[in-house]
């Protein structure tokens, strides 16, 4: 792992600087990035995904522990400077480019590295990465909801993200993230870390959060493609009543004709808004969409 000395002298050395626009700031503390790879047990049988590989630091650290490393890193600079250190690192895949091919959707090239490493490592995919802001909600989102879904996270996020991911029904932070996340698993928030841990400051707090997917809770939804559709349905109007909000359905749920039934059979009131459900209110409402939809 890198020190913030280091990580200055190989950007320096290769006429490059953090980039403010993309939201780069290296975590620096090599305490806190032993914990970040200590947090899911990380072994020889797994693999890490990396979002924003920087300057390789703990990519590096990552290889020395799993079976194999998918990262990529969107800076097309800092994407060369990385390449050129992990090539000695066999079980690495760097890529450059996004993460994501769209909100709701990762990057092909991903997808397809993740799939190939995993049918050489079989073990389990675990995400871990000091995730940058612009695309960490995303990037977990997916991974939840697949096509490919990771059975841990261990991340380091704005402390705002961090808010979201653990956030429970009535609070302002609740929405999207929390509600796949407390579906489909538990998580909890690890530790905050002030912006002295990173290089350079962020003008916010950050903190470290781990989620781990539980195959029995995710196994209570009938189809996730739908239980996100109807979550983005309703918390994309949360301050609205339920019954308020099916006019804007999109998608198969233009096909649902009684939303009162739904409702009714889901034991919710209509008159509650999106933002006082549980996940379990969720997943009630789109199992019952589904059924009517498939």
């Amino acid at each position: 792992m890198q020190t913030k000395q280091d990580i200055q002298r190989l950007l320096a050395g290769a006429g490059l600087s953090p980039n403010r626009r993309l939201g780069q700031n290296f975590l620096i503390d090599l305490n806190l990035m032993k914990m970040l790879a200590d947090a899911t047990h990380l072994t020889d049988q797994d693999v890490a995904l990396e979002v924003g590989t920087g300057t390789g630091s703990f990519t590096e650290e990552l290889a020395l522990r799993a079976g194999h490393v998918v990262t990529i890193e969107y800076d097309t600079g800092l994407a060369r400077l990385a390449a050129a250190r992990l090539a000695a690192f066999e079980n690495v895949t760097a890529l450059q480019g996004d993460a994501l091919e769209s909100k709701n959707a990762l990057n092909a090239d991903v997808l397809t590295a993740i799939r190939t490493a995993r049918s050489q490592v079989a073990g389990r995919l675990l995400l871990t990465a000091n995730l940058p802001y612009s695309v960490g909600s995303a990037v977990m989102a997916n991974l939840i909801v697949g096509p490919v879904i990771a059975d841990a996270m261990a991340v380091t996020v704005q402390k705002e993200v961090a808010d979201r991911m653990v956030a429970m029904p009535g609070h302002d932070a609740y929405g999207t993230l929390s509600l796949l996340m407390a579906a489909t698993g538990q998580v909890h928030l690890l530790r905050k870390l002030p912006p002295s841990v990173f290089w350079p400051r962020p003008q916010v707090d950050s903190a470290m959060v781990v989620f781990e997917r539980d195959p029995k809770k995710a196994a209570q939804i009938h189809n996730m493609a739908t239980f996100r559709q109807v979550i983005t349905l309703f918390m994309g109007h949360r301050r609205k009543m339920l019954k308020a909000c099916v006019k804007f359905a999109e998608g198969t749920l233009v096909h649902i004709r009684h939303w009162p039934t739904i409702f009714e059979e889901a034991f919710v009131d209509p008159h509650h808004r999106p933002e006082e459900l549980t996940a379990a209110d969720y997943i009630n409402i789109a199992n019952l969409c589904y059924e009517q939809t498939r």
